[in-house]
């Protein structure tokens, strides 16, 4: 489906920080070590930045269907995410091309906590497939 990709939200709780810690074997406890979060004079522990960068590419992807691919996704933090805090991700086609076997679809994508730009003029760039003919739209 094409057009923009509707909004993701999502509240990031200490059992998503550990399990992502557990999925990528990334264990600094600043993601999910309260009390050395606080050693540290953080409220609670932050989101690792790809976890956000993973909410970006989820949410392009599964706007565009299972056999679209991620090329490329860049994004630059401009804030923390501290746990328990709900992030909005937005994202608006920025340009689109037929390429050799398909259509090759650039967003541009931003987050927010409130009023706080977490992400903001991220590129997420996939390919799409063209429909093999005669297959179900």
């Amino acid at each position: 489906m094409m057009g923009n990709p509707p909004e993701l939200t999502q509240t990031i709780g200490l059992t998503g920080a550990v399990a992502y810690a557990g999925a990528t074997w990334d264990w600094h406890r600043l993601h999910y070590d309260p009390a050395y979060a606080s050693e540290r004079r953080l409220d609670s522990p932050v989101v690792d930045g790809q976890m956000l960068g993973a909410l970006l590419a989820r949410q392009v992807l599964d706007h565009l269907g299972s056999g679209a691919f991620l090329r490329t996704l860049d994004f630059r933090l401009k804030s923390m995410v501290s746990v328990g805090e709900m992030v909005r991700c937005t994202a608006e086609i920025a340009s689109s091309e037929e390429v050799d076997g398909g259509m090759l679809v650039t967003f541009s994508q931003r987050i927010t906590v409130g009023d706080r730009s977490i992400i903001d003029g991220a590129r997420a760039q996939v390919f799409v497939p063209a429909a093999e003919p005669g297959a179900a739209k």
